[in-house]
């Protein structure tokens, strides 16, 4: 019996890694939008879970920051306002600065190689979906968080990064992904050099240019949330390649 119980535990831990997954990246790529209404029921329908194991997940995101939990049950994507969208960044800039200050002369060959393998699946995002370059370019920073084995830089630069990532899927305006893409490879040049102050400067400057296209626009309205996330259910449930949202 308690074999049996452990693997239905772990059965229900995937499926929350699942839909925590899917519901992420569905938000970052703005599938799902700031003040799109997420009901337990159509999201255990459309990913086969029960409705407690939605709400679950939908507990996970709110901790994130992705999700608002209103009173009745009554979950909506979260919708940052511009004066939250500022001291995200003002935080996130901090946070940063003492993850390439660990990192700086500390990442082993093959980190590096992972974080190269990422900006390279930021390149070929180049032309794509510019929501696509946002959750890429957000996964690129939590790898970094990742990688200084810190539990506490990990949850904080997580939070905020996806927060972040949601405040540009509002307030952003259209900009050239390649800009990103080679700050992304001048801070790991830095970092694989040792090179603290350098990384921390171009750290500082590229979180700066982020945070300055994060100008206001008109959100769109909600759409039909069972339509929107019928792709997200397959692309979850296979290989993951680095993490989905993140």
């Amino acid at each position: 019996m308690a074999a049996d119980s452990d693997e239905s535990e772990s059965g229900s831990t995937d499926r929350l890694g699942l839909i925590c997954r899917a519901l992420r990246r569905a938000i970052l790529e703005r599938a799902l939008r700031p003040g799109d209404k997420l009901p337990e029921d159509a999201l255990g329908e459309r990913f086969g879970v029960s409705r407690t194991i939605a709400r679950y997940a939908l507990g996970q995101l709110g901790s994130e920051g992705l999700v608002e939990l209103r009173r009745n049950r009554i979950a909506v994507v979260a919708t940052p306002s511009w004066e939250e969208a500022r001291d995200l960044f003002d935080v996130r800039v901090s946070l940063e600065r003492l993850v390439v200050k660990q990192l700086a002369g500390r990442l082993t060959r093959e980190q590096i190689e992972e974080l190269e393998a990422g900006i390279a699946e930021e390149r070929e995002a180049q032309g794509g979906p510019e929501s696509a370059s946002i959750r890429l370019a957000t996964e690129f920073h939590i790898t970094l968080a990742e990688m200084t084995g810190s539990p506490i830089l990990i949850r904080y630069v997580s939070e905020i990064g996806y927060r972040c990532g949601l405040t540009l899927s509002l307030f952003g305006r259209p900009h050239s992904s390649e800009c990103a893409v080679n700050e992304h490879l001048e801070i790991v040049a830095a970092l694989a050099s040792g090179d603290a102050d350098r990384a921390c400067a171009l750290m500082d400057h590229h979180l700066e240019a982020v945070a300055s296209r994060a100008l206001v626009s008109e959100a769109a309205k909600p759409r039909d949330i069972m339509d929107v996330l019928a792709p997200y259910v397959t692309d979850a449930a296979g290989p993951k390649k680095r993490r989905a949202g993140g």
